[in-house]
This record gives structure tokens, C-alpha cells and sequence, in this order.
């Protein structure tokens, strides 16, 4: 069974900076492509980036718009997401996602396990 368990989340300046973590647990075979959805009070989960299993095939949600950074380390089964230029709409919980494709996907019904997610409030 894969867990995934995130961290890095807190309060920041608007312009300011932080760093998720997805930290993966279980057969990694079950863990190729891996990406972050965000959730904000009201609104339906949303895709962020996603990578795939060699770091090759990336993609970003086009509100990004290059302040973030998708990449993973496969040998220590972790996931993380740089985010920079932070700004109060970037506010919501920050969900990690994995699948058993290697094919990086921007769906949110195609990735197999979920995280219980992490909070990200910018404040203005």
C-alpha cells in the first residue's frame, strides 16, 4: 500500500517562498507518474504540476506561470514542489498525488493515491 505524507506547508508574506515535500512509502512501482493538486475553501481541487518517473515530462497549470518548480528524488521516494513569487491566491490546502502509469496526467480521477495534503496561507 503507498502512503503519501506531505509537509513544508505554513504562513508566508505574499512574494515570499516555500518549499513541499511529498514523502512517498510503499512499493515504488506503484509510485511512476506523481503530481500536486491544490484545494482553497469553496473551490473543487485543482492541478498544479505533475512529473513523471524520470523527471523528463513535465507540466504546470497555466496560473503558475514559472514560480513553481515540480522535481522528485527517486532514491530517497520523495516529491517536492518550489514555490516561489508566492501570492494570496496561491492559498489553499496543497494535495500530493501518485499513479501507477508513468504517463503524467493532469486529471485528478487518474492518480491512484493521495496524500492528506498540507496547508499553504499567503497573506497580503
Amino acid at each position: 500500500q503507498v502512503q503519501l505524507v506531505e509537509s513544508g506547508g505554513g504562513l508566508v508574506q505574499a512574494g515570499g517562498s516555500l518549499r513541499l515535500s511529498c514523502a512517498a512509502s510503499g512499493p515504488s512501482f506503484n509510485m511512476n507518474a506523481m503530481a500536486w493538486f491544490r484545494q482553497a475553501p469553496g473551490k473543487e481541487r485543482e492541478f498544479v504540476a505533475t512529473i513523471n518517473w524520470s523527471g523528463g515530462s513535465l507540466y504546470y497549470a497555466n496560473f503558475v506561470e514559472g514560480r513553481f518548480t515540480i522535481s522528485r528524488d527517486n532514491a530517497r521516494n520523495t516529491m517536492y514542489l518550489q514555490m516561489n513569487s508566492l501570492k494570496p491566491e496561491d492559498t489553499a490546502v496543497y494535495y500530493c498525488a501518485a499513479r501507477i502509469a508513468n504517463l503524467a496526467t493532469i486529471y485528478r480521477s487518474e492518480y491512484d493515491y493521495w496524500g492528506q495534503g498540507t496547508q499553504v496561507t499567503v497573506s497580503s
